[in-house]
Formats: C-alpha cells, structure tokens, sequence
C-alpha cells in the first residue's frame, strides 16, 4: 500500500533566511561583529541569556538587526535595570511593549534603563520602522509568571503572530471594482529624450522623505519615497556621463542610495544618513542599461517594498529614433494598515496584495497611453521587485526590437524575428520597440497571469478608439 507523503517542511526557516539575506551585507557583517563583542565581554551576553531567575541587571547588546541577548529571565514583580549598548551601524532604541524604554541611541552610544516589575512574561523592541520584524526583539521571562509571552506584553491582550513575530492588525484592502477621485492624474510614464552631449556631469538633489501616499483608489499608505514620489524620479543620461547625485534626509529615519548604474564604494556613497545629514554620491555612466536604484537601509527589504526605488536610464550608443519613449517601473505593494508603511512579514513571506506599473494599482487602465496606428515605440521596463518577476507583454503587437540588461537580444533583419516578452528577474531592465497596425486598445501586462488581476494592467489607446468602456479618466 502506498503511504502518504510526508509533509512539506515548515517555510519558518526560510522566512528567517530570506530575513538575513535582505537586510544586506552591511547589517551582516556589523550583526557578526557585535555578536562576538557581546560574548567576549566577560561573559555578560551568555550569563544574561541563561537566567537565572534572581537576575535584576542585565547587560543588552543591539545590533543590525539582532537584540543580544535576545530572551531574559527575571523574577516576579521585580523592577529590572537594562543597561543598554548600540554597537550598531545605525540609530536603535529599546522599549518594552514599545512604549517605554530608551531614547533613539546614535552608534557607539549607552543607556541605562530601570523597567518592570512584570507580572507576566513580555517583550521589548526597537521601534524603528522595519527594525522589530527583522529580529530586533528581546523576550522577557518572568518566573512564575501567570500568562504565557505574548505579543503585547504585560498588558495580557492577546495577539497573533506570523514567522517574524509581527502583530496581527488590520490591514489595508485593494478593491479591483474601485475608480479614483475626479481629481486624481496618473503618473506621467512618457520618458524625456536626452538633450544634453555625452560627457554631460548631471547635477541632481533628491530627498529622502516619509510621505502618505494613494497607492490604489481609496488607499494610502505611509510610504518612504525619494522626493516625494514611488517611484522616484526617472533619471536618464547617455554613456560616458557623470551623474552627482546630492541626497537629502528630510525624513524621520534613516536612509541611503543605492545606484546599480554605478561602481563606487558600498561604505561610502551608499551608507545610511541620519534625518538632516546629506551625503553626495557620484559616479560615471560607463555602461548602457536600464537600471534600479533604491534605498540599501536595513531592512533593505522594507525599504525598497515600501517605496524606495527608482529607475536610471543610460542609453546605448546610436539609440534609433522613436515617435515616443515611456518607462514602466513594475513593483509589488505589501499593504500594511491604512495611512501606515507596508508590512515587512509580508514581503519576507512574498505574499503581496498587488503588482503594480508605476507605483499604483490599474493606473493606466483608469489612464489609458494615448499612441497612433503606425509610429514606433519604444518602452522601457524596469523590474523594481522587490521580489517578483515580470513578464512584459503588449496585447495585439510583437516586439521587433529587445534591449535586455545592456544588449540587444533582436534587432530588425532579414531573419524578420519577433519577440512576445521581455523577461526580467527583480533589478533587471531593458526596453521594447514596437508599433500598432490599427486603431483600437492594447492592453499591456505581466504575463505571469495571476498578477494583471492584481494591478499589473494598462491599455495603449492607438488612434482613434473610445476609452469609456474601460472607465477611465
């Protein structure tokens, strides 16, 4: 007789390795630093770890992104002392049950803290953004405690948790039958020809800035954007440019900038940059491509799934002309509650609530492309991720023309080859040339079908052709 299969392995390891590799090279190495600091210092960090149920003082070590160590036992009804080191490359705090504790601490620096007495077991964490579902969570014991740990503390509410220990909340909706306000523009997706002559030095200010920002209709979130915007400003330049880039923190958390256009130093141009600080990061435009650029802070997960990305167009040598140009920057929205970021378990786990082209769900099929039967085209697709790949696809039309990560993969001959997709994996980018042979609509899509029914949808309207029945704008 048969027997069953055995079960498929719990996907809690995997979310915690996904966890690790996301919130970068930088916080890994830092995290392995601190770790040795922490138990090579008298052995406080693995005394503190033990418990042994008298202990009233402990010594906590936070780190990018760990707390060490990272449970403690402590007695009934007993104040504790916490004394508390940032060897971190970034600003951390530690509060209990989030809201008492200590004081947003810079890298390098301590505090002490007299917290308690607990009547049930209960927590503390960093209350950055992003910082408590990367790992940063200390577990307090208490012996003899009535109520076993949980999320809320020693407020003994009840909560569920997911494989990174966030707190169940409400979150945001999507409606697929929802329009937008009368008052609402899409996102502008045509793409300015380069002006300027080779060798141009592109002089450009961003900001790094936390903003409340429609995302679907009917729904906001607290979105970190550069300047404003999700995604940032489309930059575009030609081989042999030099873009200096000058980023501004004007927001409330850290933030940095990450060019994949570029080769310069990780430790220098893109570290992170504290609210008021500045930071200037040039480099030379030395290959063509469609690239990615985004926010590297830890939790670079969060920070890029909640907003911070853009594209950097550098065009190839003798780019054949075009009536027009577009750019397409696909993404996935990971809703967290209404007016709040996204939510980092979901991105950890991939489970997003929309795909989405140009930072909103069904843009433009509520703002159709208005383009002419019979001119070329041209479009330019970066897949900003953070974690799901795109299948670009025009309904009704064949590529003659694919450019992929810095190479054309067709290109017009005699072999008269078309192409249907251009494939890319998250941070990849091209362009696609095309032309429509008669009036009417052409959807665009991913073609990974499950998602255009969750927000990766858009028409070109070629000549003359009615719009109403998408119920557009």
């Amino acid at each position: 007789m048969l027997q069953p299969a055995d079960p498929p392995p719990s996907r809690t390891d995997d979310g915690w390795w996904i966890t690790t590799f996301v919130i970068g090279l930088s916080a890994l190495i830092v995290a392995v630093v601190a770790v040795i600091g922490a138990f090579g210092n008298d052995g406080a960090g693995a005394t503190a770890a033990a418990g042994t149920g008298g202990d009233t003082e402990f010594d906590i070590t936070l780190g990018d992104m760990f707390v060490s160590p990272s449970t403690i036992e402590v007695p009934a009804a007993t104040p504790i002392t916490l004394h508390v080191t940032n060897t971190g490359a970034m600003p951390h705090d530690l509060q209990v049950n989030g809201t008492d504790g200590t004081e947003l601490l810079p890298p390098g620096e301590s505090a002490t803290i007299t917290v308690g007495g607990f009547a049930e077991d209960a927590q503390a964490w960093c209350t950055v953004p992003g910082h408590r579902e990367a790992g940063m969570v200390l577990g307090i014991t208490v012996v003899g405690g009535a109520a076993p740990m949980n999320d809320h503390g020693s407020t003994g509410s009840t909560g569920s948790t997911g494989s990174t220990g966030s707190t169940a909340t409400a979150n945001a909706t999507l409606d697929p039958r929802a329009t937008p306000a009368d008052d609402w523009v899409a996102r502008d997706p045509q793409l300015a020809p380069v002006t300027t002559p080779a060798g141009t030095v592109h002089e450009i200010a961003l900001d790094a800035t936390e903003e409340l920002v429609e995302v679907a209709p009917g729904v906001t979130q607290m979105m970190w954007t550069f300047d404003g915007q999700v995604p940032g400003p489309i930059l575009r330049g030609t081989v042999g440019d030099t873009f200096r880039i000058t980023l501004t923190n004007r927001g409330q958390m850290g933030h940095s900038i990450d060019f994949h256009a570029s080769k310069v130093a990780w430790n220098d141009e893109m570290r992170t940059i504290q609210p008021g600080e500045s930071l200037v990061y040039e480099f030379s435009a030395d290959h063509a491509g469609a690239y990615m650029y985004h926010c590297g802070t830890a939790p670079a997960l969060h920070h890029i799934g909640n907003g911070m990305y853009g594209a950097i167009i550098v065009d190839p040598p003798e780019l054949a002309p075009v009536a027009d140009e577009f750019v397409i920057v696909q993404s996935e929205l990971y809703l967290g509650p209404e007016g709040q970021p996204g939510d980092l378990g979901k991105m950890i786990d991939e489970d997003f609530d929309a795909v989405v082209f140009n930072g909103y769900a069904n843009q433009y099929q509520h703002a159709p492309i208005h383009v002419e039967t019979g001119e070329r085209y041209r479009v330019w697709v970066v897949d900003d991720g953070p974690n799901e790949d795109s299948a670009f696809h025009v309904v009704g039309t064949i590529f003659d023309t694919v450019f992929k990560e810095g190479a054309y993969l067709l290109q017009p001959d005699g072999t008269l080859g078309g192409s249907q997709v251009l494939d890319l994996q998250p941070a990849q980018g091209g362009f696609v040339e095309f032309t429509f042979a008669e009036d009417g609509l052409y959807p665009f899509v991913t073609h990974k079908f499950a998602n255009p029914g969750k927000g990766a949808l858009g028409f070109f309207a070629a000549g003359d052709v009615d719009t109403s029945v998408l119920g557009s704008h």
